[in-house]
Order: structure tokens, then sequence, then C-alpha cells
């Protein structure tokens, strides 16, 4: 059975039992402290945790999932991979553990021509909590399991919290017999390979208290409302279905797997060491594939970092097995065809999700081919200093600086007979963890609003009454107030800074790319500055404010205003954003979606995927479309309407952005742009006024971003150019359309002027490196030239050591100081290295460490300027004793 097909039939089995059918969430999440969806539930978390009340008493999905926790470990074993997805079906507050019990044996044992599984029964064990005697009576009643294959476990494998307090419970999980082939006999307790999970419910009855580990908590009490949480591994049950031994041999990965086997003419199975890359690569490509697919971009930080990673292992995995050439053209549409029968969208949009592989995949084998010199480079300075030893740090810049994994550095310098301070580089990248560590626990403090604080008031008083789309000002009510320290206060002062929850809201919080809203609470002694206005719980709309005059309190009736000019310029930008995208897609091609934006009063930027500039050209077309579009008045129109039919009509959605049932559709101009999208917008284009491109670069490999300045702001700045072009023209004195070929003549007299200035300064260096060369001093029979500069003192140092005496060992020593402090190249003849004498020895010697290079030419720096002399004076002393 296709796992696609696996996929469909468990879809169909909940919703035949009255189950909401939910899609899968996008893999990034809005949760600042989560990167990627690592767990079916994530999705429903608000329901399972009273946050949000539910929409429906029952819902199934199938969730994309990613873990990188242990993303060393795949491959090497074949339980661990890094996307995977988990086939769920819940209750809150419905039904509990009988019906979750029988509706996962029933699925799993029911003949495959009655729309279940067809697991063999006899073969089926459960584990259940040791406490649980419920759970085991009901295994006996409802599947009719014998005791023996009902075993009770502990609180590691059988109870499941989220690992703070609030909601958690025993769980009950599913195991397979796969035959003596794969382990010993006696269940999943003891071998956990031929006992395979395939599913976990889990039966969320009980509150729990503050505390560490997964027993270090107290139970508070029963649940008001129970909930039922499960997860089937759908490649673990595509692995039973298909008689295969493990994930990576499924129908989704296979494929990929056995194209990289054949690229690199590696046999899967003859040797573990090529088994593991196989792996890694069949792995990593359908990873990055979904990654991508959902609009994570390769970057330096965060999720487009872990993307990075994981396609530069799949690149180099592919490299270690053998094959040269780029991999990833090769490999991606094996992927794409394998996921395509569950996600038709990584079909329809592979032309920018492999442009972004493809151009990811050619920065890295530039980077590769920088790292192999850096790491050449090292390895010839430790053997010129007669070790075997690659410093750790040396290893860690190469990870940390160009991207170089610490099993290519590893590999590389075995083949060139070093060793790597393995210690000392993990001892690197500790700190590197920790200091990331402690940035996203201050990023996690000083981003995020105490939730548990404010969710009494959301169960209290209910959603917030969100007027943005309708009015400007309301009157509203306080519900209640953070003060500056973060905790509930009655009462905010003068000058003091607080967290405002009302009753109703005409503010637009920051969302969808849009910034929020700035305005005033103005009551009947108290006057409010607006800062910043978010949603920190689903319902809840919070406002940051400085208060500017009286006290507010808890209980006040306010007036909120929002700023008109502000967002009127909101709105331009918004809209424009929508403009610049169609214009781009109109210019480019479909393959220019937006990957993210950013908008504000006057300003708007825009990610889009695409290798290499634009150019000037490409840039003024998309410009001249959006305003053409401005300037024809489009009319802009909202609506509601049901997901599926908003995709139907090609509604564009935003990567990264979770849709409910219903969804808002802006439309400029109809079909010319048609966006999914929650923000505040103008009435007709006209009103954005104008869009002028400011600037565009690269924001990662594949991935532009342009710039816009809009509408008043617009305008400003094509007022400056203007002015701009005015001045020039006047002190250049041409006309304003010869500005181009004057600026041009202009440049191409001073590169003259500097190529003559440069002749002339190597002419005098070489002058006196004649009589420096000259000058020099015999140390024990070596020449040694020392001195300070102010020209090039690397150029200088050469051209003095080739002066210098063919068949006597040569030194030259030259300085140069700035700002109060002091450089060093040294550069040796070929006499001088025979003879054992290292350029980077010397420079290291001379400054107390500070510095490196190769034998024959080094430089170090640093020192202050007054130590100058006595670091010159040291090199005699340095060759007296060589």
């Amino acid at each position: 059975m296709r796992t696609a097909d696996i996929r469909s039939r468990f879809l169909d089995f909940f919703a035949a039992r009255g189950h909401h059918v939910v899609p899968s969430a996008p893999l990034p999440t809005p949760d600042p402290t989560l990167l990627f969806v690592n767990a079916g539930m994530v999705p429903f978390k608000p329901y399972l945790t009273g946050e949000a009340p539910a929409p429906w008493p029952r819902a199934t999905s199938v969730q994309k999932c990613v873990r990188t926790l242990d993303i060393e470990e795949v491959g090497r074993t074949t339980r661990h991979g890094s996307f995977f997805q988990m086939n769920g079906n819940f209750s809150f507050g419905d039904y509990f553990k009988e019906e979750a019990v029988a509706f996962a044996w029933e699925l799993s044992t029911a003949p495959q021509a009655d729309g279940g599984y067809g697991l063999d029964p006899g073969r089926i064990w459960v584990t259940v909590h040791h406490s649980d005697d419920e759970a085991a009576a009901i295994w006996r009643r409802v599947a009719g399991l014998p005791a023996e294959r009902i075993v009770r476990r502990g609180d590691e494998d059988n109870f499941w919290s989220m690992g703070v307090p609030g909601p958690c419970g025993p769980c009950s999980e599913l195991y397979y017999d796969r035959g003596p082939a794969y382990g010993r006999e006696g269940g999943p307790a003891v071998d956990e390979d031929r006992y395979m999970e395939f599913w976990n419910l889990v039966f969320m009855q009980y509150e729990r208290g503050e505390g560490a580990g997964k027993t270090g908590y107290p139970l508070l009490g029963e649940l008001p409302r129970r909930n039922i949480d499960t997860g089937m591994g759908l490649e673990r049950m595509a692995t039973l279905l298909q008689g295969v031994d493990n994930l990576y041999e499924i129908d989704e990965t296979r494929p990929v797997l056995d194209r990289a086997a054949e690229l690199t003419g590696t046999r899967y199975g003859a040797d573990h060491r090529s088994d593991v890359r196989l792996r890694v690569v069949a792995d990593h490509v359908r990873t990055a594939l979904m990654l991508l697919a959902d609009g994570t971009a390769p970057g330096n930080e965060g999720r487009g970092y872990v993307l990075r990673r994981i396609l530069r292992r799949a690149v180099r995995s592919v490299r270690l097995l053998g094959y040269e050439d780029p991999a990833l053209r090769e490999l991606l549409p094996a992927a794409r065809d394998c996921m395509a029968h569950s996600y038709p969208e990584v079909a329809e949009d592979f032309d920018r999700i492999s442009q972004q592989a493809y151009a990811e995949e050619d920065a890295f084998r530039s980077t590769l081919r920088q790292g192999t010199t850096v790491l050449d480079t090292a390895v010839a300075e430790v053997k010129a200093d007669g070790g075997r030893l690659l410093p750790g740090a040396k290893a860690f810049l190469l990870h940390d600086t160009y991207g170089f994994p610490i099993d290519l550095t590893l590999e590389m310098a075995e083949e060139q007979g070093v060793e790597v301070d393995r210690d000392g580089f993990a001892a690197l990248m500790a700190e590197q963890r920790e200091r990331a560590r402690a940035d996203a626990r201050a990023r996690k403090s000083a981003g995020a609003l105490d939730t548990s604080l404010l969710r009494p008031v959301l169960d209290a008083h209910g959603p917030t009454d969100w007027r943005a789309y309708d009015t400007l000002l309301t009157e509203s009510r306080v519900l209640a107030l953070l003060g500056p320290g973060g905790g509930p206060v009655r009462a905010v002062r003068s000058g003091e800074i607080a967290t405002v929850v009302l009753d109703r809201t005409p503010f637009y919080a920051e969302s969808g790319g849009q910034d929020s809203d700035a305005g005033r609470l103005t009551g009947a002694s108290v006057e409010a500055e607006v800062l910043d206005v978010q949603r920190p719980l689903p319902g809840l709309v919070v406002h940051q404010v400085r208060v500017t005059a009286g006290e507010l309190g808890v209980g006040d009736t306010v007036q909120a205003a929002v700023d008109a000019e502000w967002r009127l310029g909101a709105r331009q930008a918004h809209s424009a954003t929508h403009v610049l995208h169609a214009a781009l897609r109109q210019v480019l091609g479909p393959g220019a979606l937006q990957s993210g934006s950013y908008n504000r009063p006057g300003h708007l930027r825009l990610d889009f995927p695409w290798r290499g500039p634009l150019g000037p050209m490409a840039r003024a077309e998309v410009e001249e479309a959006a305003n053409r579009a401005l300037r024809r008045d489009l009319p802009v129109d909202v609506r509601w309407m049901p997901l599926a039919e908003a995709k139907a009509l090609g509604a564009l959605a935003l990567f990264g952005e979770t849709y409910g049932e219903r969804v808002r559709v802006v439309e400029i101009g109809g079909a010319w742009s048609r966006e999914l999208c929650g923000g505040t917008h103008v009435d007709h284009a006209s009103q954005v006024g104008v869009v002028a491109l400011t600037a565009e670069s690269s924001v990662g490999a594949g991935m532009r971003r342009l710039e816009a300045a809009v509408g008043f702001e617009g305008f400003g700045y094509l007022a400056r150019e203007r002015d701009l072009v005015a001045r020039l023209a006047e002190q250049l004195q041409a006309p304003r359309d010869r500005l181009p070929e004057r600026v041009s003549a202009l440049l191409d007299r001073l590169k003259t002027a500097d190529q003559q200035a440069a002749d002339l300064r190597r002419r005098t260096a070489q002058a006196h490196a004649a009589e420096l060369a000259a000058s020099a001093a015999d140390v024990h029979g070596t020449l040694l030239v020392t001195t300070v500069t102010d020209d090039d003192a690397r150029a200088l140092a050469l051209a003095v050591r080739d002066r210098l005496p063919a068949d006597r060992p040569g030194v030259a020593a030259i300085a140069t100081t700035t700002s109060g402090r002091a450089t060093l190249t040294i550069a040796l003849n070929p006499r001088a290295t025979t003879a054992g004498l290292s350029a980077a020895t010397l420079v290291k010697s001379a400054l107390s460490g500070r510095g490196g290079g190769t034998a024959e030419v080094a430089q170090g720096g640093g020192i202050p300027a007054e130590e100058l002399g006595a670091a010159l004076n040291g090199l005699k002393g340095l060759l007296a004793r060589e």
C-alpha cells in the first residue's frame, strides 16, 4: 500500500466517524520558541490546553513535522528521520479512552478490503501506564488482548506532558511484532526493533503542577474536560505495510536513495559508511523539499539556518560518496515525484523550490572550494611546525565561518596525515551553543508576554471585540493591566509603560507583514500613547502604551483612537506590497513568489526567490508595471469565502501562514492580484500614490529583497533623487541626460591616475627594496632586513626578499603602524625555508602568537606601536638560536 494511500485511508476512516478533517499546518510555526512543527498535536495545542475553544468536538489530520535536535543521528540508525508525517485523531472533551482504543484497533486490524490496514491482531502488543488499570481493561474488552501482550511501563515511557504546568495524562502505545529476524522475543520492553511502535494514544485527564523532568511534578487533579491526542507514525505504518526494513526504504524515500546510489556508483547495503551517507541524502533531500515548499528559505539564522544545514549535509554526503557534480538537480525531482501524490503543491511550485535549492548548492560548492583552501593552508602550517594535530579553533573557524562540516574536516585532514583536536572543537561548539541558548532565552523573555497572566483575562471576558476593519475609534473599557515589571497591576501612572487589554479595540495588531497601528487612549483623567499592538493568544489583542498624563486603571473607560494618517500610510504600504508582488510575477514569471514581507507607513520590503540581481532594466520594468496598475486605478475588493473556494479561484497564500476554514481574499484588479490577506488596504489602487523602488539586495542564496518608498514618502524619495541629479548636473556642468557619460569619463580619469600613482609607488618601493637588501645584517649566516614603512608592507617584503642573495638564507621583516598599533610582515627566500626557517613561526614568536601564514610569507599584528622595536630586535635573537 502506497504511503499516500495509507494517509488518505486514515483521514477517510476518521471522517466517517464524525471527525473534522484539518489540513496539515505549514512546517514553520508562529510560536517564537519553536522553529518547526515537531509533533502532530502542535496545531491543536490551543484547544488541548484550553487557550481557545475548539471549533469542532473531534478532528483528524496528517501533520507534516520536522525534528532536528538529533540530526547527527539521521542515517546512523534507521529510526531517525528529520521529516516525518503524523496521523492523528483528536477529541476535545468529546470521547475518551474507550472510543480511542476502539478506533485504533479497528483501523489497524480491519481487512484492507474493508478500509483498514489489515495488520495481524495476533502480532500487536500494547503498553499502558503502570497505574492505568482502566486502559488495560479496555484493551482486554475491546481487542481481546491477552494479559501477556499488555505491558505496564513507567512515567518515562507511558506518561505524557508538555514539560510545563498544564494538561497531562497516561498514554497507551501500539507495537507490531515484525518477527524473530528483527530481534529477541519478549515484547517492546525487551526489543523495540523487533516490536515497532506505530501508534501512541494520549489520554489527557490530569493537570500537572510545577516541576522538572518526567516525574518531578505533582498532579493537581482531574481536568474538567478530558481530551484525546493520538499520533500514528505514517512512515512507520508504511514500513510495516510495504514489508521493508525501515523508513528509508518506503516508497516516499527509497527512490531518492536509489538515485543517489546510481549517481555515485554505490550499492546500498554494501557497507555501513556508504549506507549512512545514502540515508542522509534520502532523508535530507525530502526534508529540504518540504521546508522549501512551505516557504522556508536558506539563511544564516533560525529556520533558514536549519534548512541550509540540511541542504549542505545532503550535498556533502553525495560528495563523500564520490559524486563531484551538482547533485540536487538529479535528486530533488525524485523527491518531488515521491511526495506529489500527497502534497500536489511540491509539483505545482517546483520551479521556485528548485531554484532556491540549486542556488544554495551552487553557493555551498563555492564554500567547499574556499574552505578546502583554508584547510590545506592550516594543515601545511601544522606540518611546517612539526605537528600532527590541527587546532580545534581552526576546525571551528572552518565550521562557523565557511560552513565546513566537522566530519568533512576530519576526513580531509586524515587524508593528509593530520588529526583534529576534537576536544578543542567540541569545547568551542559547546560555548557557541550556550551563547545561542542564552540568546534564545533572552529573546524569549524580552520578546514574549507571559501568556499565563493573560489567559485568565481571555477566559473571563472572551475574545477582544476587534473593530480594525470597521472604524478608527471605539469606546473601550480597560479589562487588565500588566505593569512595567510585567505583572498584573491595578493602575499605571504618567511616564510608565504598560500592557493594556481592552474589551474592544480599533487597533490593527501586527500580523501578515503589516506593522501595528499607532494612536492614543484618552480618558477622563488619562492620556496614553499606543506603542505596539499584538495578539499573544488567539482572539486576544493587547496594547503596549506609554502613559503621558494622568493615571490609567483597570475598569476605566477610554476612547481608543487610531492615528488616521498612520493607518492611511499602512493601508497604502500593504496594498502597494500586493501590487509590487503582482508586478514581479508579471515581469519575471510565476516563480517570483513572495516569501516574506514587511510594510509600514511609507515603506515596504518584499522577499522573493530569484537567482542573481534583477539588473536595472528588470527593476525598471517591475516599477513601471506597478505604477501603471496604480494609474489605471484598479479596484480593490475584499471578500470572505471558504478556503477551498479561494484556492479554486487561484488566490495566493503567504508561505508559513496558517489559514482557517474561512479566509479573507484581497483582489486588486480581479485576478491580476488575488491573495489571502488579513491586512488593511486602500479602496482603489490610485490611493497608493506611487511605488518608488529604493533598493534591491540579496538576503541569502537564491533569495532577493526589494524595498520601496510608498505614497507621500515615495514622492519625497523621487523629489530628493531629482534634486541630487540637479546638483550633480550643476557641479559637473553637464545636461542631465549627459550625466552618465560625464561621470564615466571622470571615473576613467581617476582610474588612470590611480594606476599611475600605483606604478610610481611600485618603482619607489623597488628602489627602496634594493637599498634595504643591500643593507641586510648578517645574523649567524642569515641575512636579515628590518624596517618600518608607510608603503605596502607585503609588497615591500616580497620585493626585498627577491633581492637578497639566492645562495644565503634571507629574511625580510617589514612593519607598519596605524592608530598606535603595529603590523609585521615577514617573507623568506627559498634558501631560508630549505634551512628550516618558517615565516609563520617567526611572526608568531615575535608577536607572542599574534599572526599566521605559510613558511614563505606570514603576517601578524595588533601589538602597541611602542613594542615594535623590541619585536624586531627579538627576531635577531630568534635567528641566532636557529
